[in-house]
């Protein structure tokens, strides 16, 4: 069994244990939260004793093999590094973290210390992602990639009443671009690799972040077209075109159907089914990962997270999104 931690008591977490369930070998162990009520509070829905509302005492604990990150974006470095160093594998919620620079210390930190470190990008780790990536070349050379993932958030009400909440507040460098475009640009890279140029626009908020937004990245022979929205909803499927039909997925952030749309009028229905929740599959891959004494997963691996942020903070260039995370490392430098 791998005996894992959580760091982070909110409602993801609660799905993610919820698709747990199924998961051969995963066992929960411990509950990290910064109240000892609240740690009483989830883990009694689990059956959990083993609490902790210190990260470093939970780090250096003998109880656990792993941990869950599932905290503000912000504090997702520093936490895994810890555990990183500590010996834990770790698990950290999409975006990995608030920039590239970041990463790039959390995967050294993994490598340094011989543990798994891998992000928590489930659309990348589902069967239908895998019926993409297999039938691309039915639709002859790839000419574009269009992603949306436009889905307006209950917290923008509150927000137009004048209550930030995490959602909108570059504290925890969060907005639209880290909370739903990374969904869009995850898939992309992990298909197409590191785009040549990147240009972006989006509507900044009173609050220091991006309500939304729109990229074009081009590559030598095809480009990509990203839009995303917590201030408006869309019902856009995606699509990636080539030379002889058009490969529509109806949620890039989760696909569930999957078809072609051959130039000739046929269509080709590709969907397979997935029994479980979406983040079953994430939670299988990592487990699977430890148990095979793997550090680094082929899908979500260090290059495509890297490369995804990357590409985010050139997005955040255009636009002028920026967050205290990258001032804390311009001061250490």
């Amino acid at each position: 069994m791998v005996r894992i931690g959580v760091v982070g008591t909110n409602m993801i977490t609660e799905r993610l244990l919820e698709a747990a369930n199924a998961v051969e070998d995963f066992e929960l162990t411990a509950v990290y939260s910064r109240t000892r009520e609240q740690a009483e509070k989830f883990a009694s829905n689990y059956g959990v004793t083993k609490l902790f509302t210190n990260l470093k005492e939970m780090a250096g604990s003998e109880e656990i093999d792993a941990v869950y990150i599932a905290t503000p974006n912000s504090f997702h470095a520093e936490q895994a590094i810890l555990f990183l160093q500590n010996g834990k594998h770790v698990l950290c919620e999409k975006p990995l973290a608030a920039n590239a620079a970041e990463v790039s210390k959390m995967i050294q930190a993994a490598k340094d210390h011989n543990v798994l470190l891998m992000e928590a990008m489930k659309s990348t780790l589902l069967p239908n992602f895998k019926i993409i990536q297999d039938n691309l070349h039915r639709i002859g050379p790839i000419r574009r990639y269009f992603a949306s993932y436009c889905q307006y958030s209950s917290r923008y009400d509150k927000y137009k009443e004048g209550i930030v909440l995490n959602a909108f507040n570059p504290k925890f460098a969060n907005g639209a671009l880290m909370d739903l475009g990374v969904y869009c640009l995850y898939p992309l890279i992990t298909l197409f690799g590191e785009p040549n140029e990147v240009k972006a626009t989006g509507i900044m908020l009173d609050s220091g972040v991006d309500g939304e937004g729109s990229v074009v990245l081009r590559y030598d022979d095809k480009d990509a077209v990203v839009m995303y929205s917590k201030i408006s909803n869309s019902s856009l499927p995606s699509e990636i075109q080539g030379e002889n039909g058009s490969m529509i997925i109806d949620k890039i952030s989760s696909p569930e159907k999957v078809e072609i749309h051959y130039n000739d009028g046929t269509h080709e229905q590709l969907t397979i089914a997935q029994s479980y929740p979406a983040m079953y599959y994430e939670v299988k891959e990592f487990v699977d990962l430890i148990n095979k004494g793997k550090m680094e997963s082929d899908i979500n691996s260090f290059a495509n997270s890297y490369t995804t942020m990357l590409v985010v903070d050139r997005v955040r260039a255009e636009i002028g999104l920026k967050y205290p995370s990258d001032e804390k490392l311009t001061k250490k430098s």
